[in-house]
């Protein structure tokens, strides 16, 4: 038996030396051939012992199953308590749990997924609640008054399923669903800003494509405008060749496809060369008849001496 591994207190000497009882029982509870060497032992308390054995199933790296055995005062025979597979120090751990709500990244939803929205979620607001009391003063008759509090009932917030589909011509509801407030929540003014920096960080001023682009979006044909405060800031990108094609840009990004780009430029001429080696230099095969003579300077028959 390799060496015990022991606390403050001595370890029962029977229930110490029933190392194949609790072999025996690891066996029967893991699959065959995975229960390895006996790797030491525990006092749990009095005649309470627990062994160790190495676990060599794969996946389980570290791991050991541990079979505690006991002993009744004065008994001789020893006993099984319970086996269970333990990480030791080293152990291959999983990672630990993460709720969904702090894992989920964008782009990780597919068809037929649900993402429930937190009630208290800082990034929404209650919408149009479909409460319209006029004020004292207020000149509403008494009729359209009733007629306010009938068709708050079609506004009530609520689950979308709930929410009805096609309120009366002319009524409060259809106006609020004409204005856009017939929704139960929206965007706060966190949520606004929140939506705002996620979209400048992948399509913003100071992205790489937009500090080489000419110009920015906000002169381009091809930027389609949205509505709301956000409106202001952003729109969406209607090149197919762009490459923010349908996403919603800032207005200070820009590319290359920029609707009103001038045409490329010409690329810049070289420099004449100082020495010109692709022109060929004339050199006579035998002197002038005067030998005396010296050819003119500039004569097409001779050659001048080559830049040399």
């Amino acid at each position: 038996m390799s060496a015990a591994t022991t606390r403050s207190r001595t370890p029962d000497r029977l229930c110490a030396e029933a190392v194949d009882l609790a072999r025996t029982a690891a066996e029967e509870a893991a699959a065959p051939g995975v229960v390895g060497e006996h790797v030491g032992l525990v006092s749990e308390g009095d005649r309470v012992v627990t062994h160790f054995f190495e676990c060599k199933e794969l996946g389980y790296r570290g791991w050991r199953w541990a079979a505690t055995v006991a002993r009744a005062s004065r008994a001789k025979i020893v006993t099984l308590d319970e086996v269970v597979l333990l990480p030791g120090s080293d152990a291959l751990l999983a990672p630990e749990w993460v709720p969904w709500s702090e894992r989920l990244r964008p782009g990780d939803m597919g068809p037929g997924d649900l993402l429930p929205t937190d009630a208290e979620d800082l990034r929404l607001e209650p919408g149009y609640s479909g409460d319209d009391v006029p004020p004292p003063n207020s000149a509403v008759s008494r009729e359209m008054e009733e007629l306010a509090d009938a068709e708050d009932a079609d506004v009530t917030p609520g689950a979308p399923a709930e929410q009805p589909t096609s309120p009366t011509r002319g009524s409060i509801a259809a106006l609020a669903e004409e204005l856009g407030m017939r929704r139960a929540r929206v965007l706060s003014r966190y949520g606004l800003h929140v939506a705002a920096d996620r979209w400048e960080e992948g399509f913003g001023p100071k992205t790489p494509m937009a500090q080489a682009a000419p110009a920015s979006c906000a002169t381009c044909g091809f930027l389609v405008p949205i509505g709301g405060s956000l409106g202001q800031a952003f729109g969406v990108c209607a090149n197919e060749f762009a490459p923010a094609d349908g996403r919603v840009v800032s207005l200070s990004y820009g590319c290359g496809g920029h609707s009103e780009a001038a045409v490329m430029p010409k690329p810049p001429q070289p420099a004449p060369p100082v020495i010109d080696e692709t022109k060929v230099d004339v050199f006579p095969l035998r002197p002038a008849a005067d030998s005396g003579s010296v050819p003119p300077v500039g004569d097409e028959e001779t050659a001048e001496l080559g830049h040399s």
